[in-house]
């Protein structure tokens, strides 16, 4: 196997479920990275579980026992135990795999690099937040100050009785060539 196709190894056996959340199956990455029996792939699936739970994870979130359904030959089908795993269990899993198969490795690059890809989209979502969130702070303030004048103006002109609205109550001032008529609700 070649780095070119552990990416789409990876992508090829990810699943998705009725509310389109992605997903793999524990059986199948082991198939991925090479594990002739399931069975020695459990203890991946245990160790990556531990790592969850001692970095303050919920387990549950991340890998759930399943019941899968496999066709061992002559027509059959019959259940098997499986675990439908998040990305996140999948890059656990996939650092505590047997790191003497290249395949394992490749995996190992691969995780590494997705989650790089998602730190960097998350900083720049975070960034666009950022310069929205002074945009909205400077144009807040910006109607604050315009407000505060509108609201010096009408006590000074004084063309309304001295119950005039306040312009931050939802009410508008109507003001023609300078003179306040009154307030509209």
């Amino acid at each position: 196997m070649t780095s070119q196709q552990a990416p789409s190894l990876f992508e090829q056996i990810r699943k998705s479920d009725d509310g389109g959340n992605e997903f793999w199956s524990a059986r199948d990455l082991a198939k991925v990275l090479e594990y002739t029996e399931y069975r020695h792939f459990k203890s991946a699936i245990e160790r990556a579980r531990e790592a969850c739970m001692n970095s303050g994870q919920n387990i549950g979130d991340h890998s759930e026992d399943i019941l899968g359904m496999i066709k061992p030959g002559k027509g059959g089908k019959r259940h098997v135990e499986d675990v439908k795993l998040s990305r996140y269990a999948c890059y656990l899993i996939v650092q505590n795999a047997d790191p003497a198969k290249e395949v394992v490795a490749l995996g190992q690059t691969y995780f590494a690099v997705q989650t790089r890809l998602q730190e960097i989209r998350q900083m720049e979502e975070y960034n666009q937040l950022n310069i929205e969130n002074e945009k909205r702070l400077f144009l807040r303030s910006e109607l604050t100050r315009n407000n505060l004048l509108l609201a010096e103006a009408v006590a000074l002109g004084s063309a309304v009785n001295s119950k005039y609205c306040d312009p931050g109550d939802s009410g508008a001032i109507v003001c023609v060539s300078g003179i306040v008529f009154g307030c509209l609700r």
